[in-house]
């Protein structure tokens, strides 16, 4: 309308709402044409003329030309309808983290289309049952991860429209995946022209005044959870994505900054009660996270939620009912700094078994933990992956099965598949990898921006590497995929704790047993074993068990060294071993 910003004005209702409502046309069309930029204009308290994008947008674009965002009206004359039921909750979780725009070999910003056609079936074949989607809610800066909004209802337009978002979700429902989305609730985006802050010219409408509503390390506002109209926002937020997009649940981030005033920044958590119960603790955010759960629980049974916290509040995955936080999982986020400090500081012979299996087995009972060796936090430009760390600077010259196998190749390529084994048999109750680093993906993760000249080389996946038959990559990718065919079929994820029955430090040797399957791994350097001594935890006294390898590490089609002769059969004996009374030699 020219943007007279006095034509349509809004009424003041209760509880802080405002209504608009235009009539249809003579002709019962819509007012608003599909396509059409709006703004909300707000008369701030100093009389000034805000013009501003409404807090729920449903879909904001930002043209080639220009700094911010435009809203436009997302109502086309046919949406898209779903055709396939969400799958059944899953009882071992096999989650892929991903980002739709690196989803690509190509220098560029991946589509919604693109990882629907080309990624969603790579992630079926590896055995992976539920993506989690980084980046999905609108933020201006690509180069935050998605982690600073500025649309909380908008699904990001650089990667397409709402409705090929909604198609990607469907298309993975009819292969069985469910999907998860990363959801933003612990703080928000500084822009105030296509983001929350300063909606209404103040520095409270959604979030705390003053120092309290900044957060200092992330330069972001912080959300004020005792106000109702925000937690309303928070909660109708929720709600949308499960509702019209069909999300299966969400991965909350920055749970440690809601749960504690401190936000953990200079914190670090033992352990001791002290450091979870006390006026340090943000009780408001505390009961928005119970509140959402109950929420989503209450509506959608079916919904799952994770925790992104590294302090290891107590209860935080126990139902609301029993004063917990109604969390399903939550991130165990010690295992990743544990391999990393141990590739770092230690030679292999100072590798400490103990320490390896106290770390993958240190969680509170009862509550779900999902392991993962890595995720993006690793990947991300000034960290390194641990297939980088492990061959560095080799992974350009000799990954390539026509140049010799280096000590540093091959000790890196081992190590990677055993890592990867350990945590997700020992680590928890589900497993989490992020895309490309199934099969050592090269280099680190950086998104275009003033600092590398606005390049988008390290901003996308070489998914290519997999499919050359002369490059190694291929080797951990088909091992990944072997990985999670094992659980899918013995379901460990879904096991109680396994029993750890050997823990030998001199040998170099961890050997635990879950869900009927013995695992061994020997980690020593150059030692290898024959009629070695493990414990089985059946307690027959006459059936005779038989054993046969189901996955071996060192087999050739995984890169190894094919050491081990898998027609073997082993057979168990009433030998007592490691204070148990049957035991069988490998």
């Amino acid at each position: 309308d020219g943007w007279n910003p006095f034509s349509h004005p809004y009424k003041k209702m209760e509880y802080g709402k405002w209504e608009l409502f235009i009539p249809p046309d003579q002709d019962g069309y819509p007012p608003v044409p599909h396509g059409s930029k709006l703004k909300v204009v707000i008369r701030a308290q100093n009389g000034e003329l805000l013009y501003r994008i409404s807090p729920w947008a449903r879909y904001v674009v930002r043209d080639e030309d220009k700094v911010n965002y435009d809203w436009v009206h997302w109502n086309p004359p046919q949406s898209y309808i779903h055709k396939h039921p969400s799958p059944k909750r899953l009882k071992s979780l096999r989650i892929y983290e991903s980002h739709v725009g690196i989803a690509s070999p190509e220098g560029k910003v991946a589509s919604y289309k693109n990882f629907t056609y080309n990624v969603l079936p790579r992630i079926k074949d590896l055995g992976y049952n539920c993506v989690q989607l980084m980046a999905i809610m609108e933020h201006a800066y690509y180069a935050s991860f998605g982690y600073q909004v500025t649309s909380f209802f908008a699904a990001s337009s650089r990667y397409g429209t709402p409705d090929d978002l909604k198609e990607m979700i469907d298309v993975a429902h009819s292969m069985g995946i469910t999907v998860l989305l990363d959801v933003v609730h612990s703080h928000a985006s500084k822009n105030s022209e296509d983001g929350l802050n300063k909606f209404d010219g103040t520095d409270y409408c959604f979030f705390h005044s003053g120092p309290k509503g900044t957060h200092q390390l992330w330069d972001s506002r912080l959300f004020d959870y005792a106000n109702w109209e925000v937690l309303r926002f928070l909660l109708s937020n929720l709600r949308m994505w499960i509702e019209d997009y069909r999300f299966d649940g969400f991965r909350f981030d920055g749970v440690t900054s809601m749960l504690y005033h401190h936000h953990g920044i200079g914190t670090g958590f033992s352990g001791d009660y002290n450091e979870y119960f006390g006026l340090h603790v943000d009780e408001d955010a505390l009961c928005y996270l119970m509140l959402a759960n109950h929420m989503i629980k209450f509506l959608h049974p079916e919904c799952i939620t994770i925790a992104e916290d590294v302090s290891g509040m107590p209860a935080l995955c126990r139902p609301v009912a029993e004063g917990g936080g109604g969390f399903d999982y939550r991130l165990a986020m010690a295992i990743p700094d544990k391999w990393i400090q141990i590739i770092k500081e230690l030679k292999d012979e100072d590798w400490n078994m103990g320490n390896i299996v106290h770390t993958l087995t240190n969680r509170r009972y009862e509550e779900k933990y999902i392991a993962y060796a890595e995720s993006h936090d690793q990947a991300l430009v000034g960290d390194k992956t641990l297939a980088f760390r492990l061959m560095d600077a080799e992974m350009y010259t000799n990954m390539s099965v026509l140049s010799p196998l280096t000590p540093v190749i091959d000790r890196g390529i081992q190590l990677h598949k055993m890592i990867r084994l350990i945590t997700h048999a020992l680590g928890g109750e589900s497993y989490l990898n992020f895309m490309g680093n199934e099969f050592g993906h090269p280099e680190w993760l950086d998104f275009p921006r003033k600092g590398n000249n606005e390049s988008y080389h390290y901003a996308r996946r070489q998914f290519n590497l997999t499919e050359d038959h002369l490059l190694r990559y291929r080797f951990l990718n088909t091992f990944d995929r072997d990985m999670n065919k094992l659980e899918e079929r013995f379901g460990w994820l879904a096991s109680p704790p396994a029993y750890v029955s050997e823990k030998h430090e001199s040998n170099k040797v961890i050997a635990f047993e879950r869900a009927g399957l013995i695992f061994i791994f020997n980690f020593h350097p150059y030692q290898s074993y024959v009629d070695y001594r493990v414990v089985i935890c059946h307690s027959s006294l006459i059936v005779i068990f038989k054993y046969k390898i189901l996955l071996d590490s060192d087999a050739a089609e995984y890169g190894g060294h094919q050491r081990l002769d898998h027609s073997t059969e082993y057979f168990s004996e009433e030998y007592p071993h490691n204070y148990r009374p049957h035991s069988l030699m490998v």
